[in-house]
């Protein structure tokens, strides 16, 4: 069975950070894209963030580029979320998502999200 569950959100004051971490099961993490999405009220859900099966490369949302940081243990199973310098239109539920596509299949996998509240 597959779960991904996400942890570490809260409601933070502006300038402030959270660690977002995203533990895994059930499916072959070290072969697979790991991203970050949220959700905002009233808007369309959106790439944060991603990192490459080795983690050797990632990509950042212009709107959060120098702030956020994806990390991943493939030892661990697990992805993070390093987000610092918060700001109020950070406000949004996060969801963690692992995604493979090759020669048998796509396959896309989604956490429950946790909420992350911007507020002073």
């Amino acid at each position: 069975q597959v779960q991904l569950v996400e942890s570490g959100g809260g409601l933070v004051q502006p300038g402030g950070s959270l660690r977002l971490s995203c533990p895994t099961s059930g499916f072959t993490f070290s072969s697979y894209t790991m991203n970050w999405y949220r959700q905002a009220p009233g808007k369309e859900r959106e790439l944060v963030a991603a990192i490459t099966s080795t983690g050797s490369s990632t990509n950042y949302a212009d709107s959060v580029k120098g702030r956020f940081t994806i990390s991943r243990d493939n030892g661990k199973n697990t992805v993070y979320l390093q987000m610092n310098s918060l700001k109020p239109e950070d406000t949004a539920v996060y969801y963690c998502n692992a995604f493979l596509s090759d020669d048998l299949g796509l396959y896309d996998y989604w956490g429950q999200g946790t909420q992350v509240t911007v507020s002073s």
